[in-house]
């Protein structure tokens, strides 16, 4: 009976594959890939933005020691939150048990800096130079409280594996600006202390269930920056050329019998992955920049797969035209001990992330660059474990976080949202993570509303049904 079954569906393919000058092929190709007989990917207006630096910080930054300051909790230490602030919300397995949730203030200072006068945490000394070049969200929220799902949600606007990325869906509706490099590429730098980093998993930069050529390329440290693209020894590139080409004949032949658009996805990736073998190289070679640049991005700088490094990586990327270019940190989760270890995240991430927008602005880069910085929610009020007048944590807080844009078509030194006192619930302008990925979207030209791809007879997008554009951060 299986036999059958696949000669059937085989004589079908045979049939349909073989009026190719007809129309009935046309439609199923049509039909399996649409954008095979659509125009070349183009914005849905003008964009402000070319492409997008994000600055991933996972492990979710506190709000709290950093952005939102709340300076009349001083006196409220170690009193409990009141129960009217909580209002019966969800809280993590970590500290549901705790029998009290004591106020722990921050125990660091904020200071307005710039004509703006935004307000920063003394942590951000290098950050605060750019005030009045970065707007800050203050009232981002997000239903999931524990780090998987709520990064995946943060990449793919959904909590559950299985859709495209967000570079993928830039890929797929605008292209790539340079043939040799792809357009979406993701690095992960190594925290220089130690933390309590969280795991990322490869389908943040997913392409889910679009074609594998919108895949996102992980960049690593090393002397293979992308794994596998290196020849092996004893094959050189004219062997490799004359590999790939017997290769891709013999996937034509398969595109031609299938229509299967997967297949010339992968005659397309062999290519790039060719091209790429040229132009990586010399790309993550750092040895050529001058040394006052890493003098710039700090003590970290010449470290392979620091922060630092990686956000020289990310200029050089972006004056090559990659479009989306994702940044991930770890290290942010501090349960405990959160005075130490926040300030060892910041001594990794402020002078590198100053650098990099200083050099993208006298590059000419920031003008048409979209620069995106924060984690995946926020941190608690209250203490989670011992507090004392000089250490406490912060349990994943949902309800409120804060994270800041800057460049191409953003609002320079302004403040968008508010929480109340306690920085526990949005009180104004509130921004879901479906409205953050929106808004970027806008920036880049393109209507999230009419950016669909069709998988299983359903039309999806990047914010599923949801999300709107924030205009407040508009310029």
């Amino acid at each position: 009976m299986h036999a059958e079954i696949i000669n059937t569906a085989i004589s079908r393919r045979h049939f349909l594959s073989r009026t190719g000058a007809g129309m009935g092929a046309a439609a199923l190709a049509s039909l399996l890939d649409p954008r095979l007989f659509a125009a070349a990917p183009a914005p849905h207006f003008a964009p402000k933005a070319r492409r997008i630096i994000w600055l991933t910080q996972a492990g979710a930054p506190s709000q709290l020691d950093l952005f939102d300051p709340k300076p009349n909790l001083a006196p409220r230490f170690d009193q409990d939150l009141p129960d009217s602030i909580r209002d019966g919300q969800r809280l993590t397995g970590m500290t549901s048990a705790q029998k009290r949730f004591p106020i722990a203030p921050s125990v660091f200072k904020f200071q307005q800096h710039g004509k703006s006068g935004l307000w920063l945490s003394e942590l951000l000394p290098h950050t605060a130079k750019f005030a009045d070049e970065i707007c800050v969200i203050r009232s981002l929220h997000t239903e999931a409280i524990n780090h998987d799902p709520a990064m995946t949600l943060l990449q793919t606007g959904s909590q559950i594996g299985g859709r495209p990325a967000f570079g993928s869906w830039v890929s797929y509706g605008l292209g790539s600006e340079n043939a040799d490099l792809p357009a979406f590429v993701a690095l992960i730098s190594r925290p220089s202390g130690p933390t309590n980093a969280q795991p990322l998993h490869e389908r943040m930069w997913s392409s889910g269930f679009m074609p594998s050529r919108y895949q996102g390329v992980r960049f690593s440290s090393g002397p293979d920056p992308v794994l596998f693209l290196s020849n092996p020894p004893g094959i050189t590139t004219a062997r490799r050329r004359a590999m790939l080409d017997d290769t891709a004949a013999l996937n034509r032949l398969t595109l031609a019998e299938y229509q299967d658009p997967e297949t010339q996805a992968r005659i397309d990736q062999y290519e790039m992955a060719f091209r790429m073998q040229a132009a990586v190289p010399e790309l993550a070679d750092l040895s050529k920049e001058p040394a006052d640049i890493f003098e710039r991005y700090g003590p970290e700088s010449k470290k392979p797969g620091t922060y630092a490094a990686n956000c020289i990586l990310a200029r050089r990327l972006a004056e090559r035209g990659v479009r989306f270019i994702q940044l991930y940190h770890r290290g942010w989760d501090q349960h405990n001990n959160l005075p130490s270890g926040i300030k060892s995240q910041c001594y990794d991430t402020d002078q590198p992330t100053a650098a990099l927008l200083g050099e993208l602005k006298s590059r000419g880069l920031l003008d048409d660059t979209l620069v995106i910085w924060g984690g995946e929610f926020g941190r608690t009020v209250y203490s989670q474990g011992t507090l004392t007048q000089d250490n406490y944590g912060r349990d994943h807080h949902p309800r409120c976080f804060s994270i800041w844009m800057a460049g191409a078509g953003v609002k320079r030194g302004h403040v968008l949202g508010e929480t109340d006192d306690f920085s526990y619930n949005v009180v104004k302008d509130p921004v879901h993570i479906h409205d953050l990925n929106a808004t970027a979207l806008h920036l880049l030209g393109l209507d999230h509303t009419r950016l669909t791809y069709r998988f299983q007879g359903r039309d999806y997008r990047l914010t599923d049904v949801h999300g709107e554009v924030v205009r407040g951060v508009l310029a």
